[in-house]
């Protein structure tokens, strides 16, 4: 809120009287999950697997249904969308939250209490923490990882980072 004050003598009168009435919604944090959520443990096998719907056709692999019903539009083969249940049982079970613990019984996430919050988070969680398949390897510098977007991060700074110097020195900072 902000004052004015006319002389240093008087008290400061405010602006404007009316404060908004916002009230935020906060944010839990990070390995604290809701604990109404329902809890859902995954396999490791269907953590790793990356293409669940796959075209009988081309072999092309996605992850959702949907994707894959649109794909087979290009090979003009019947193809169905499956449309949403409009129930009141169908919307509450949809709204209702889970959160995900990780499978391996040493690791952190895989007590509810730090479980993760989303399906993609504890996919790149397994696989960048307990997976051995490093899949995308830098050309450059041959470093590998498990997670396609932390390849792709690394390719935006790999051999950027040296500063050279006249005299042939490679420093880490200019």
């Amino acid at each position: 809120m902000f004052t004015i004050s006319s002389s240093p003598l008087l008290p400061a009168q405010p602006l404007s009287t009316a404060e908004p009435n916002i009230t935020k919604k906060k944010r839990r944090p990070t390995g604290t999950p809701d604990p109404d959520a329902e809890v859902v443990s995954l396999s490791p096998r269907t953590l790793l697997e990356s293409d669940r719907y796959v075209c009988e056709i081309c072999n092309q692999g996605f992850q959702r249904d949907q994707n894959l019903q649109m794909h087979r539009r290009r090979h003009k083969v019947p193809w169905k969308l499956l449309k949403r249940e409009s129930t009141v049982e169908a919307a509450a079970a949809a709204a209702k939250k889970r959160v995900f613990v990780c499978p391996e019984p040493s690791c952190l996430h895989h007590d509810p209490c730090h479980a993760l919050g989303d399906l993609v988070g504890i996919k790149k969680h397994f696989r960048r923490k307990h997976s051995t398949n490093k899949q995308w390897a830098c050309d450059r510098c041959s470093k590998a990882y498990a997670v396609h977007s932390d390849y792709k991060a690394h390719l935006k700074t790999c051999g950027t980072r040296g500063h050279s110097c006249d005299c042939g020195r490679v420093f880490s900072r200019s």
